[in-house]
């Protein structure tokens, strides 16, 4: 028996008003993939992992998680829309972690690692808080549990939210461009994190500039531009020797 995709993606379209930012797309994602997005700014990446949590919502085509279609319950053939509160069912299952890091300021690492757990989920702080050292422990941040963003770097902050999206034990990490806004001497150590997460088996999907992360991580590479994917495949033989004139072109000015 073939295991169900974590997710997969049918002709999925996306319009903001008359611009169509996806046009079609379709892919799969097995169960403890790292599966890296590439192409230019605009070609749909961030829209597309926007989609998988529904915090956009898709203009056309289907979109499942580990088998559910997300945002819509399907009856006679037909998609009805989720109520909200479905959807946040849904999604306490895909932690994300952004460009910018989104902590609350006036809440410790630790806090800010222990409030979806408490309030979304319900648990008693004991646990939650056993978790969340646990968990800034493994993001090598354990002697900053006490401190608030401001007194962090941006590295240390973006693996605090790292550790947050962790805290809700999701089955599937969306990460958007996670080191974009970093200095380059602070990358290393988020990408170092995410590289743990995939050797633990966390089923991952990354949009990322980094393609030496892509290259040694990866499991699977997309290249998309202009809303469609233009070139799939192992991620060293795409960034090695790309078959396509536009991701040749592409890849001929980031590499």
């Amino acid at each position: 028996m073939t295991a169900v995709p974590m997710v997969k993606a049918e002709n999925v379209h996306k319009s903001f008003g008359s611009v169509e930012v996806l046009k079609g797309i379709d892919l799969e994602v097995a169960p403890r993939e790292v599966f890296c997005l590439i192409g230019p700014s605009g070609s749909g990446k961030s829209t597309f992992l926007r989609c998988i949590n529904h915090l956009e919502q898709v203009s056309g085509g289907r979109l499942s998680v580990d088998g559910q279609l997300v945002g819509y319950r399907e009856k006679n053939g037909k998609l009805y829309e989720l109520k909200d509160s479905e959807v946040a069912l849904q999604r306490r299952d895909i932690g994300m972690v952004f460009q910018r890091f989104n902590l609350f300021p006036h809440m410790t690492a630790l806090e800010n690692v222990m409030e979806a757990p408490v309030q979304v989920k319900r648990e008693s702080k004991a646990v939650a808080r056993e978790r969340a050292q646990r968990l800034l422990d493994r993001v090598g941040l354990a002697d900053k549990a006490g401190n608030y963003p401001s007194q962090l770097s941006g590295g240390q902050q973006q693996r605090v939210a790292i550790a947050r999206a962790l805290a809700m034990e999701p089955k599937l990490m969306l990460f958007d461009e996670p080191t974009s806004a970093l200095d380059p001497e602070l990358v290393g150590d988020v990408l170092d994190v995410m590289r743990g997460l995939a050797e633990d088996g966390m089923t991952m999907i990354v949009v990322t500039h980094e393609m030496g992360f892509a290259r040694e991580v990866g499991d699977s590479l997309v290249f998309m531009d202009e809303g469609v994917v233009v070139e799939a495949g192992n991620p060293r033989d795409v960034l090695t020797n790309p078959q396509h004139e536009r991701t040749q072109s592409f890849l001929s000015k980031v590499l």
